[in-house]
């Protein structure tokens, strides 16, 4: 598992059409990909399971707390981006509530981040 901040992801400034904004890439993949929002509530849990292919957590909203295998928790809150390589057991819950945009496909380079 890794964590990473958003921010601490590089970022291309965007000035076309008078814009004014930082892009950051976080994948391209040329393989199918799931692309969904989760919506963990008070006391919410995934269960612990290995991923099943390469997958990325964005928390958008709240906190929460990840671990892979037997290993100490660790605490995520908006704008952590965890990284799961495909074979990692983890387990992913929340006390107050959380909401993140997951990412999963063959197609992820997670070592790219």
């Amino acid at each position: 598992m890794k964590i990473i901040r958003l921010d601490e992801i590089a970022g291309k400034h965007i000035s076309q059409y008078r814009s004014d904004f930082i892009m950051r890439k976080i994948l391209m993949t040329k393989q199918p990909s799931h692309v969904g929002i989760m919506d963990l509530k008070e006391n919410g849990l995934v269960g612990y399971h290995e991923a099943t292919v390469p997958q990325v957590l964005i928390i958008l909203e709240g906190e929460g707390w990840v671990r892979v295998g037997e290993e100490e928790k660790v605490k995520v809150t908006v704008g952590d981006v965890v990284l799961w390589e495909k074979g990692e057991g983890h387990v992913t819950t929340t006390d107050k509530g959380m909401k993140a945009v997951v990412i999963e496909s063959e197609g992820l380079d997670i070592g790219a981040f």
